[in-house]
């Protein structure tokens, strides 16, 4: 049956349209100082209008704007300084007509004006007379009360990971605490005989040790999940299946790092059938083609290839927006890319999705290439560039877009 489905292989795309899984993770407040890339799960409203008051955005004079229209270099307006504004304080003064006051920035709008004329437009040719050489419309100078957030308008929307500027506007509206999704655990399972822990002091001959947990942990961890390693079942599929029940009640979602051997996959596919549905068998991309996506008691089950480095591409491309989405975000933050021009040729296959391990120096992408076991290839890269499936290759010149590793 898994070979029928590996001739049936779904593409990328088709797997990121196709394969999404219902489970999210439940919902937790957290303080302000812990929400960075954390993803509310309902829009958090304004208690309030931001900033609050009408402020200005200058250093000047709060005037009434019909006492400056015609001011000139030539023929300026003169108005009688009538106070000063403090920074952080309301106002003691009122503007009446012919007259202003002194303004900080930030400071609030005194009663009686409508703007501020900048302080570079102004000049004191005697005390308590203040020179206008540019006239200044209605609110010019000025944010208004709710010009930031008007009260009860979304501060954050729900289903976006939380950046930097909006904690601030968080803080600036007195909310100091937000609901969000918990971060999902993402339990990952290495498999294979020839696999050994990597505290192993003198590997075995044949034996390896468990590159991939880790690495996949730190990818996981990047997407705002909580990694936890389960260990290395050996290639049986009595003792993965076991591993599986196991892990499942406390997952929400379950990464199974498989042997290379064809044997050993199906041993995965088949513990991995026993407990859910298979969703595909086989994926359309180099690397990483034999990658297994199912479900299994409601929780997404991503079955990798063995070798690091296909692992990993694999993973990035598709199991990294699970994480996202499990946590609740429906669009994962995009990647920093850039556009260069490619070094040299770049075969590929009609039909397949090629991902590229590429160097970016001056403006040029230079490819790296190396059988799948070696993660050094990714190490080197400082991104990878994507041949879509239609194409069979890439021309040497031929401007790419390079998405960039953080």
């Amino acid at each position: 049956m898994h070979g029928r489905e590996f001739f049936t292989a779904r593409t990328v795309a088709e797997a990121l349209a196709g394969f999404r899984p219902a489970r999210r993770t439940l919902v937790e407040t957290v303080p302000l100082a812990a929400a960075l890339h954390r993803v509310p799960a309902a829009a958090v409203p304004a208690p309030g209008p931001l900033p609050g008051f009408v402020r200005s955005t200058v250093d000047g004079f709060a005037v009434r704007a019909a006492d400056t229209y015609g001011a000139s270099d030539g023929l300026p307006s003169y108005l009688d300084l009538v106070g000063v504004v403090r920074m952080g304080e309301a106002p003691t003064v009122a503007v009446p007509p012919g007259g202003c006051a002194a303004m900080p920035t930030g400071g609030v709008l005194p009663a009686g004006a409508d703007a501020v004329v900048m302080v570079e437009y102004t000049a004191e040719p005697m005390p308590g007379t203040i020179e206008v050489t540019r006239p200044v419309a209605p609110g010019g100078g000025l944010v208004r009360a709710d010009e930031d957030v008007v009260a009860g308008a979304a501060l954050v929307p729900a289903g976006r990971p939380l950046r930097a500027p909006d904690l601030g506007l968080l803080a600036a509206a007195g909310v100091t605490a937000v609901q969000v999704h918990a971060r999902p655990r993402v339990a990952i399972v290495s498999t294979g005989d020839e696999v050994v822990p990597p505290c192993t002091a003198e590997p075995a001959p044949g034996r390896v040790r468990d590159a991939t947990a880790s690495a996949l942990a730190g990818l996981v961890a990047d997407a705002g999940g909580e990694p936890v390693i389960v260990g290395i079942v050996p290639d049986d599929p009595g003792a993965l299946e076991t591993t599986l029940r196991g892990v499942l009640p406390d997952a929400d979602l379950v990464v199974v790092s498989a042997g290379s051997s064809v044997g050993a996959r199906d041993e995965t596919a088949g513990a991995v059938a026993a407990l859910g549905e298979i969703w595909c068998h086989g994926l359309a991309i180099k690397p990483g083609k034999p990658t297994l996506l199912a479900e299994c008691d409601g929780v997404p089950v991503v079955g990798l290839p063995g070798n690091p480095l296909s692992a990993l591409v694999v993973f990035r491309l598709v199991g990294v927006p699970l994480v996202w989405r499990l946590a609740g975000c429906g669009n994962p933050p995009p990647e920093p890319g850039t556009r260069v021009r490619l070094s040299r040729d770049l075969a590929s296959a009609a039909g397949r999705l090629d991902v590229v391990q590429v160097t970016v120096r001056e403006g040029v992408a230079e490819p790296l290439f190396g059988p799948s076991a070696l993660l050094s290839v990714l190490t080197r890269a400082d991104g990878y560039l994507v041949v879509p499936e239609p194409a069979t290759g890439l021309d040497a010149g031929s401007e790419v877009e390079v998405t960039l590793y953080r």
